[in-house]
């Protein structure tokens, strides 16, 4: 007699629930996968019976709400990298500093904003839990919008580090859209969701320098149009701030029309359900914190994240003044204008690989071999940006061809390291114990993150300025210290657990199931690694 004809203890036939009903054909098939394994002539045919079955969460991606939220998120790395090609040039402009030491302010800059944004990330997160994620959302975008609107008025270095940091208190906006594209995704569409999102992200970093170097300094890039006018003679980097408040106002007003609460509504007794009733499949217990960072493969993937993050904002934040540095300093010697050139092709290029190139490459060798053969190019790409200077510092007409035919070949190829970024994202979201652990484990990420830019960008650029200064290594001290760095992620990420390769949860093309030996079946792959059932 199978479960479903026993009778109830009235007498009555038993009637199963949905759910119990998928509880129980779960139970089933796992017992008779087991069973079966040993017969290879049943265990192949179950695995492809098994691997046609309908896949859980199969609703579709909302595509409308991820532009929107899309849309949100190119607010923030536009604000953050809209002034890099005109930060050093402001620096002078606002105080008598050397050369040799705008690199450091900078630096500290970018540092301290950081730190601002980790010192709130984590009350954004719980502001979004208890309010909602749209007012979160909102009110976090108007005030990065007016933050970066007010650091063109800026007329001295503490002015520019105190507007900055006003820009990093507003920083909900990172945690609450990862967040909510999170909850508008399943396991079948997060990989397509979370794609579009570093889309997003890429093309402002596209966008942001565009705006910051073409419109710094109008009265004196533009002459005729905005050399008279007696306010851009005095504040000659307001323009470009403005602009980018006025995008993030636009955003605030797509997001507060348009974009849907996604923070599910609690009832009377506290419970999830919106009709108060409990579901009726068993719910696991609530991991702290530490339970969920020593969770089988987070702690791993967490350290594999903070390694990237660490190579991804000491070359973000080392670039910009390597660009402006004079070339006899180990520099490219570039004015704003061409910086944010540079910066733009740059975003032109992550952006392509990530839309073109990433889909069908993960596809073929994984989240784990993208970020492999990310590694290797890392010390690649590091080593090639001294090896520029060396040509321009030849001063012959054929070394300095030679620099301009190497030079965008490099800004295009060199950011498909950029991969690795959503690679790990990715790779965090699959490790993660449940869905409902998925959106404090990003905030895990983000503050970790927030923690790294707070001193990276000082640090490095210090670095750089005293390379610079004492013509250590030829002013080639920093890309030594990034490509010892570069070399210590190509053995960090063969780390990386095999949790962060899977597609969905349940049995793939080519897995076996084994009895782990208490009894309950557990999915392994061809190369025996234990992988959730």
């Amino acid at each position: 007699m199978t479960p479903t004809d026993s009778p109830a203890p009235d007498g009555k036939p038993h009637q199963t629930s949905i759910d119990d009903e998928a509880t129980e054909r779960t139970h089933l098939l796992a017992s008779s996968l087991i069973a079966s394994a040993q017969d290879p002539d049943v265990a192949e045919g179950l695995t492809s019976t098994a691997s046609s079955q309908p896949k859980p969460d199969s609703k579709p991606l909302p595509r409308s709400q991820i532009i929107l939220l899309c849309y949100a998120r190119l607010v923030e790395p536009i604000a953050f990298f809209s002034i890099f090609p005109y930060i050093n040039a402001m620096l002078i402009y606002n105080s008598d500093l050397a050369d040799t030491d705008v690199g450091f302010y900078s630096g500290l800059i970018e540092s301290l904003f950081s730190l601002t944004q980790m010192s709130v990330m984590m009350l954004w997160g719980l502001a979004a839990d208890r309010v909602g994620r749209k007012p979160v959302l909102v009110f976090s975008l108007i005030g990065v919008s007016i933050a970066t609107a007010l650091f063109g008025f800026a007329r001295t270095i503490w002015q520019m580090i105190l507007f900055r940091c006003i820009a990093g208190v507003f920083a909900g906006t990172i945690v609450t859209i990862r967040t909510m594209i999170s909850e508008h995704s399943t396991k079948e569409t997060q990989a397509r969701a979370f794609s579009w999102f570093a889309f997003a992200g890429n093309l402002g970093i596209l966008i942001g320098p565009l705006i910051g170097g073409a419109l710094a300094e109008p009265a004196t890039q533009y002459p005729r149009a905005f050399g008279n006018v007696a306010f851009f003679r005095h504040f000659p980097y307001t323009l470009p701030s403005f602009v980018v408040g006025i995008i993030g106002l636009s955003s605030v007003v797509t997001s507060a029309l348009f974009v849907k609460e996604t923070l599910k509504p609690k009832s009377k007794d506290g419970s999830d359900e919106p009709n108060g009733e409990p579901d009726s499949i068993p719910k696991p217990p609530t991991l702290s914190t530490w339970e969920l960072v020593k969770s089988p493969g987070v702690g791993v993937v967490l350290y594999v994240y903070a390694h990237i993050m660490l190579l991804a904002f000491s070359y973000t934040a080392i670039v910009p003044v390597f660009w402006f540095t004079p070339i006899h300093l180990g520099g490219f010697g570039f004015t704003p204008f061409y910086i944010s050139i540079c910066m733009g092709l740059t975003g032109f290029s992550q952006a392509s690989w990530l839309l073109l190139i990433f889909p069908p490459l993960q596809h073929r060798i994984g989240t784990n071999g993208v970020m492999r053969l990310c590694a290797y190019a890392y010390p690649i790409v590091m080593a090639t940006c001294p090896l520029l200077n060396l040509l321009l510092r030849q001063g012959t007409p054929a070394a300095e061809c030679a620099f301009w035919i190497l030079a965008p070949i490099f800004l295009l190829v060199g950011p498909g390291v950029s991969m690795s970024f959503t690679a790990i994202q990715l790779a965090l979201n699959d490790v993660s114990p449940s869905q409902k652990t998925l959106g404090r484990l990003n905030a895990l990420a983000l503050t970790g993150m927030s923690a790294l830019r707070s001193f990276t960008p000082a640090l490095f650029t210090t670095i750089f300025a005293v390379g610079a200064r004492t013509q250590v290594l030829g002013g080639y001290l920093v890309w030594l210290v990034m490509v010892l760095i570069s070399l210590g992620f190509t053995v960090v990420v063969r780390w990386l657990p095999a949790a962060s390769e899977r597609d969905y949860p349940g049995i793939q093309e080519d897995d076996a199931v084994a009895d782990n030996g208490d009894g309950n079946g557990a999915v392994v792959d061809e190369e025996g690694r234990e992988r959730p059932s």
